[in-house]
């Protein structure tokens, strides 16, 4: 089994974003701090989870074995998820669910920001997102 997190940041003034990446497996971290396309932080929510199962892909062995848990702070992705389906995010959605079609098993769960603070992908985004604005 696999655990892995994302959140993203996203400052509206300069439309950058950068997202944050935990991936947990047999006690050991795998951090990713990745500065992102998007625009929107909600945009960036969808696109750091998708690039977040892309990077468990390449480091497990044979997915159709392996159950992950993951857990997000973006009430619309998972909400999407469940549903398979976004009004306004339907592409991000259908790229999201492709990545994560090679698993056995997906449960996602939905963590509110209040709780999430504190967690290493929340603190990841935003350690990417300051490095982006200081080379921009």
């Amino acid at each position: 089994m696999y655990t892995l997190y994302t959140d993203a940041a996203t400052q509206p003034q300069t439309g950058l974003s950068a997202g944050g990446i935990l991936i947990i497996h047999d006690h050991q971290q795998t951090q990713v701090k990745t500065p992102l396309q998007a625009t929107t932080n909600h945009q960036a929510e969808f696109e750091t989870a998708r690039i977040g199962f892309e990077r468990l892909l390449a480091v497990v062995t044979d997915p159709a074995q392996v159950t992950v848990l993951f857990y997000t702070d973006s009430q619309l992705v998972s909400d999407s998820l469940a549903k398979h389906y976004a009004k306004h995010y339907q592409s991000l959605v259908d790229a999201l669910l492709q990545a994560q079609a090679p698993f056995q098993l997906v449960l996602t769960q939905w963590v509110p920001e209040k709780q999430n603070q504190g967690a290493r992908a929340h603190t990841l985004a935003n350690q990417a997102l300051h490095s982006a604005e200081g080379f921009k």
